[in-house]
């Protein structure tokens, strides 16, 4: 496949993820969240610091949609190896590891203002891994796309 043919289906993929969160955050959340308070009056006291918690740590996931955007922009102008997207796909490891680590300290005293149940607490623990693999792999990523730019701008001089 061409650079471009992979720009262009990496952008649709980011346009389809980003769709589903902007429909997450604005239709099932609220509604999820109606509904609960309708039947269960004693948890409403819970609605809104979850509703805000998980608003705010969604923020970083449309952070990094952003940045992969510009490194999908970068591979269809044919730099896939350069110094920007190596920068950018440290950018993304460090909002990960960020947000990840936020979603761990939110669940956590979420539980101590007894506003969660721990349950919840452990379910949670696989949003924090993968948020973890997402940092690991935007790291080890960036490190090999630095290594990759050094190699070719070497080559490109060669004669």
């Amino acid at each position: 496949m061409e650079q471009k043919t992979l720009s262009k289906w990496l952008k649709c993929i980011l346009i389809g993820i980003g769709i589903c969160g902007l429909v997450f955050y604005a239709v099932v959340i609220p509604i999820f969240g109606i509904d609960l308070r309708s039947q269960y009056p004693e948890f409403s006291n819970r609605f809104w610091p979850w509703f805000a918690f998980i608003l705010v740590s969604g923020i970083p996931c449309f952070v990094v949609l952003s940045l992969s955007w510009k490194i999908a922009s970068n591979i269809g102008r044919d730099q896939s190896f350069s110094e920007a997207n190596a920068k950018l796909l440290k950018w993304i490891s460090g909002w990960s590891a960020g947000d990840a680590i936020f979603f761990f300290v939110g669940n956590i005293l979420l539980l101590l203002f007894n506003m969660s149940h721990p349950s919840v607490v452990l379910a949670s623990f696989v949003v924090v891994f993968i948020g973890v693999a997402v940092s690991v792999t935007s790291a080890i990523l960036s490190h090999l796309v630095k290594k990759a730019a050094i190699l070719q701008d070497q080559s490109d001089w060669t004669i």
